[in-house]
């Protein structure tokens, strides 16, 4: 992956900080920023969604510091800022029913976590602080496609926290003379997304399912819609938005997705097809709580502020995330 650099400008006077790192989305900006000779990427994380084995091929890189921390503590925050010419902040609890299991956990990790971080890169004097937001803002707006300046009420706490997070950041930019970057991700798949635990994505569980003839569960009918956005899509833009020089671009939030809109049973067949497996059919349950029934990205603003270009459509995506879970089925 990433065989096409996505920047214009050396990394190599770059000291970059992305927390969540052990993550699905983190490890995949690490992986880009050493491949193009970062001169440092420090990591932090506390392991709690994130995996150690996300984090060991790049252990003994020199360019690389791993720091294993919590960012509802502030100190570890200001500690991880030290040095740091720009934060990546991806570190969240994420997952919708977990956010109503457990609203209390995801605000202390997504509100406390996301404005010790913001406040502690203040304190060192950073200024380009680019974070994860989501496409769950949208909440019951009806509209398709989603345009980043009509959102409905939330209908999840995690929604809740990630649209706090928005107006932090807005507030933040002003107060504080400081420049941020917000993406609205719009179901984001590919290599080294977990199908483990209770809130594993849909993509890595259809495939896990496939790859081992397990039974296939589909949340509701199957006929809702999502915008699935491959992970390269999603580190190109992240590292425009810490690279560019567009002041045009700042204090902005954006869509991330490519534009597309598929049912979960066009997904589900999607799959199974590219795992090259007989007829399987899907077991339905009852729909999720605080799940949007409609999603679908209008990705014109990030293209004309940030020269946003996917790369990799849904099928394409899907091909290598399948190839990737097949490798792994046969280690």
């Amino acid at each position: 992956m990433y065989e096409i650099p996505y920047h214009t400008t050396s990394l190599e006077d770059k000291t970059i900080l992305i927390t969540g790192a052990a993550g699905f989305i983190g490890s995949n900006l690490v992986e880009y920023l050493l491949k193009y000779k970062v001169k440092k990427v420090i990591v932090l994380d506390n392991f709690l969604t994130g995996f150690k084995s996300n984090v060991e091929p790049f252990l003994t890189h020199p360019n690389y510091q791993f720091i294993e921390g919590d960012i509802r503590d502030l100190e570890v925050c200001k500690k991880a800022c030290e040095g740091v010419d720009i934060v990546c902040h991806q570190a969240a609890m994420g997952s919708v029913p977990r956010s109503i299991q457990e609203p209390y956990a995801t605000t202390a990790h997504n509100v406390d976590g996301f404005v010790n971080m913001a406040f502690a890169a203040y304190e060192q004097g950073i200024k380009r602080f680019v974070y994860a937001s989501s496409s769950s803002v949208y909440g019951d707006e009806p509209n398709l496609p989603k345009v980043e300046d009509r959102i409905g009420k939330p209908l999840s706490p995690y929604a809740i926290t990630k649209l706090s997070n928005e107006l932090f950041a807005e507030n933040f930019g002003r107060l504080y003379d400081m420049e941020f970057i917000g993406f609205r991700y719009f179901n984001v798949f590919g290599p080294r997304q977990s199908p483990k635990g209770a809130y594993a994505a849909v993509i890595p569980l259809f495939a896990d399912a496939c790859m081992h003839d397990k039974e296939v569960f589909i949340n509701g009918d199957g006929g809702q819609t999502r915008d699935f956005t491959f992970i390269e899509n999603v580190v190109q833009i992240n590292i425009k938005a810490m690279l560019t020089t567009n002041t045009e671009a700042l204090n902005q939030v954006y869509n991330v997705g490519c534009g597309g809109r598929y049912t979960v049973l066009d997904l589900f067949k999607g799959v199974r097809k590219a795992a090259g497996v007989p007829e399987k059919m899907p077991t339905h349950r009852a729909p999720r709580a605080g799940d949007i029934r409609d999603s679908q990205a209008d990705i014109s603003k990030a293209q004309k502020l940030l020269d946003y270009d996917p790369q990799f459509d849904f099928e394409k995506g899907l091909a290598i995330t399948v190839d990737y879970f097949r490798e792994l089925a046969t280690q």
